[in-house]
């Protein structure tokens, strides 16, 4: 039976920035990119917060079809995707939850699995995901009253929302990005290489061609 951890809350970051020269002043720096840290408990009290880059939701969407306005199923499967075990890991047949969990998913079909449908593929990730839920790990909210608590007892003025998530929830995803996401899994599917700079459609940019074929 699955462990059933609790989710509290939600909040933004940002990764580090770091320059490229010595000279800040004359070069773009890298990094500051928008991070989504989601505060969950274990049954044992132990404290975990799962950070992700926004562009998480982006490349979920690409990768799985998922409608982008679709914010529940995004944050169900990228919250649940950590405790999908490797099949590879030879230690995860000594567990008989988790051996019984990669029974049930071996042979499913990935992002990557050429010729398959994206509606094939995110039923596929989507049973991946009830399958952590029924045998390791299931991870379900709060109550809005014992969230409020805990923010009293720490101090600060803020509301509880009524779902931990919502701050991320709330948050809109540019359809260009998505896009782009998709075109990169679209590229990568088709050739088996990761897209670059100079991988672009063939009108793109005069006077520099593409090196690999159109995307």
């Amino acid at each position: 039976m699955a462990q059933i951890w609790t989710v509290w809350d939600a909040e933004l970051g940002y990764s580090p920035m770091h320059f490229i020269k010595r000279d800040v002043d004359r070069t773009n720096p890298q990094g500051a990119e928008p991070l989504w840290g989601v505060a969950t408990v274990r049954p044992d009290g132990g404290r975990i917060l799962h950070t992700f880059p926004h562009s998480t939701l982006e490349w979920r969407a690409a990768e799985y079809g998922i409608d982008p306005a679709d914010s529940d199923t995004l944050l169900d499967v990228i919250l649940h995707e950590p405790y999908l075990p490797n099949e590879d890991d030879p230690l995860a047949q000594i567990d008989p939850a988790t051996s019984k969990l990669l029974a049930e998913v071996r042979g499913l079909p990935t992002c990557w699995t050429p010729g398959v449908p994206d509606a094939e593929r995110l039923q596929a990730h989507l049973a991946r995901m009830q399958a952590v839920k029924r045998h390791r790990v299931r991870l379900e909210n709060a109550p809005s009253a014992d969230r409020q608590a805990a923010l009293v007892y720490v101090g600060s003025d803020r509301v509880a929302p009524p779902h931990p998530l919502d701050p991320i929830r709330a948050a809109r995803l540019d359809p260009i990005r998505v896009e782009s996401r998709r075109m990169a899994v679209k590229w990568q599917r088709q050739t088996g290489q990761k897209p670059d700079f100079f991988a672009k459609p063939a009108t793109a940019f005069m006077g520099m061609q593409p090196t690999g074929g159109a995307v």
